[in-house]
């Protein structure tokens, strides 16, 4: 059996490649349609002008899907190991349910509200992507912690320890550069400021954001590759529980038989 056979380790796996698809293919495309520079350009830039803003709103709304699955699955499997835990560990638990649901529907809003149309809602998508997905990746270090040693190493803990120190310091430094950016080029249209000459006003700062928030993004898919070891040992099946042995409103119809049989009605006898 391949590795990605085994339970539902492909479910993380495919949130990083698809993800990281959609950034190479809209990287891609705006180079060689000019509409950004080839040197670390931000990832909204990416998506900002068509034909590659359509492909990396599309591929990004898979991710946010994909995103939402892996955080409820990974939310059953703590669930299922700590069912005789502490009320505090399930507590934590939900809420990192809740913030990886948010931050990966702000993925979805990122992708779908561009940077220069509706400019506000996007740096919303962005705070909820990347702000309540740090909270989220400290929740499930968190829970790690509280889980080691008895339902996995200290060394799985220490990675992710590790991966959010990461993220902290991506998210300062992005802040840090980002403030010093827009303050200097007060009076310029950044929003709309797609191409970047070495030596202007603020090329340094631009530079150091565009690398925190990669860094960032690149925290983000680490963090999920060590679920992948996780997912192997569980599988998720739906259960059919039928409340009635016929697909009819009214009780008067118990005892009535269907005028046609249909592989639907029969499965429900």
């Amino acid at each position: 059996m391949w590795w990605f056979q085994q339970g539902l380790c492909w479910l993380p796996a495919a949130l990083v490649v698809w993800t990281a698809a959609s950034f190479g293919l809209a990287y891609i495309t705006a180079v060689v349609l000019n509409h950004v520079d080839p040197l670390l350009p931000y990832i909204s830039d990416m998506g900002t002008m068509a034909p590659e803003r359509c492909v990396f709103g599309i591929m990004l709304d898979v991710s946010s899907f994909l995103g939402m699955a892996t955080v409820y699955v990974r939310y059953k499997q703590v669930g299922a190991l700590t069912a005789e835990g502490s009320p505090s560990l399930s507590r934590l638990n939900r809420v990192g349910l809740v913030l990886g649901l948010i931050s990966s529907l702000g993925m979805c809003v990122v992708a779908n509200f561009q940077k220069t149309t509706l400019f506000s809602v996007h740096l919303v998508g962005a705070v909820l992507t990347f702000g309540v997905g740090a909270l989220y990746i400290l929740v499930q270090t968190l829970l790690s912690l509280r889980m080691q040693p008895h339902f996995h190493s200290k060394t799985v803990y220490l990675a992710r320890l590790a991966i959010g120190v990461w993220t902290l310091c991506s998210i300062i430094s992005m802040f840090v550069s980002s403030v010093i950016m827009y303050s200097t080029l007060a009076g310029v249209d950044v929003t709309h400021k797609l191409h970047w000459i070495p030596g202007e006003k603020g090329y340094t700062a631009h530079i150091i954001s565009t690398v925190s928030e990669w860094s960032l993004a690149f925290s983000f898919f680490s963090f999920f590759l060590t679920y992948i070891r996780d997912f192997q040992k569980i599988k998720l099946r739906a259960v059919a529980d039928l409340q009635s042995r016929h697909l009819y409103n009214g009780p008067h119809y118990h005892n009535q038989t269907p005028s046609e049989t249909s592989p639907l009605l029969v499965g429900g006898r």
